[in-house]
């Protein structure tokens, strides 16, 4: 088991009508990821423009996949104050972006984005 975290530059998260929503996206089975998108603590020194990405993933040695996958997803949605938790079997990153677009569009609908 690899434990990664990374610290992305991105656009301030969308205004949104509620304070605060985590949302959960996906399960962990064979070749999928489980999601956990949530505001990044009110406590934390992380700047608006900062996305946090926490990962456990079985699949290690791939830290600089994830980078790329993740810093695409970080500059294609504004996701800075918000911080993602991935619990990874082994998830293709065809099968991560789809499920880190998907949390962070359930993320939207649950605070409900302008």
């Amino acid at each position: 088991m690899e434990h990664l975290n990374f610290q992305l530059h991105s656009t301030p998260a969308l205004q949104v009508k509620k304070l605060s929503a985590d949302v959960l996206c996906g399960i962990v089975s064979s070749g999928n990821l489980e999601i956990l998108v949530e505001p990044v603590s009110s406590d934390s020194t992380v700047s608006a423009e900062t996305c946090l990405i926490t990962i456990d993933t079985a699949a290690e040695g791939f830290s600089e996949t994830w980078q790329a996958v993740l810093t695409q997803f970080a500059e294609r949605h504004a996701v800075g104050g918000l911080s993602f938790t991935l619990n990874d079997v082994g998830a293709t990153p065809a099968v991560v972006a789809l499920r880190m677009a998907q949390a962070y569009e359930e993320w939207c609908a649950a605070m409900g984005a302008n």
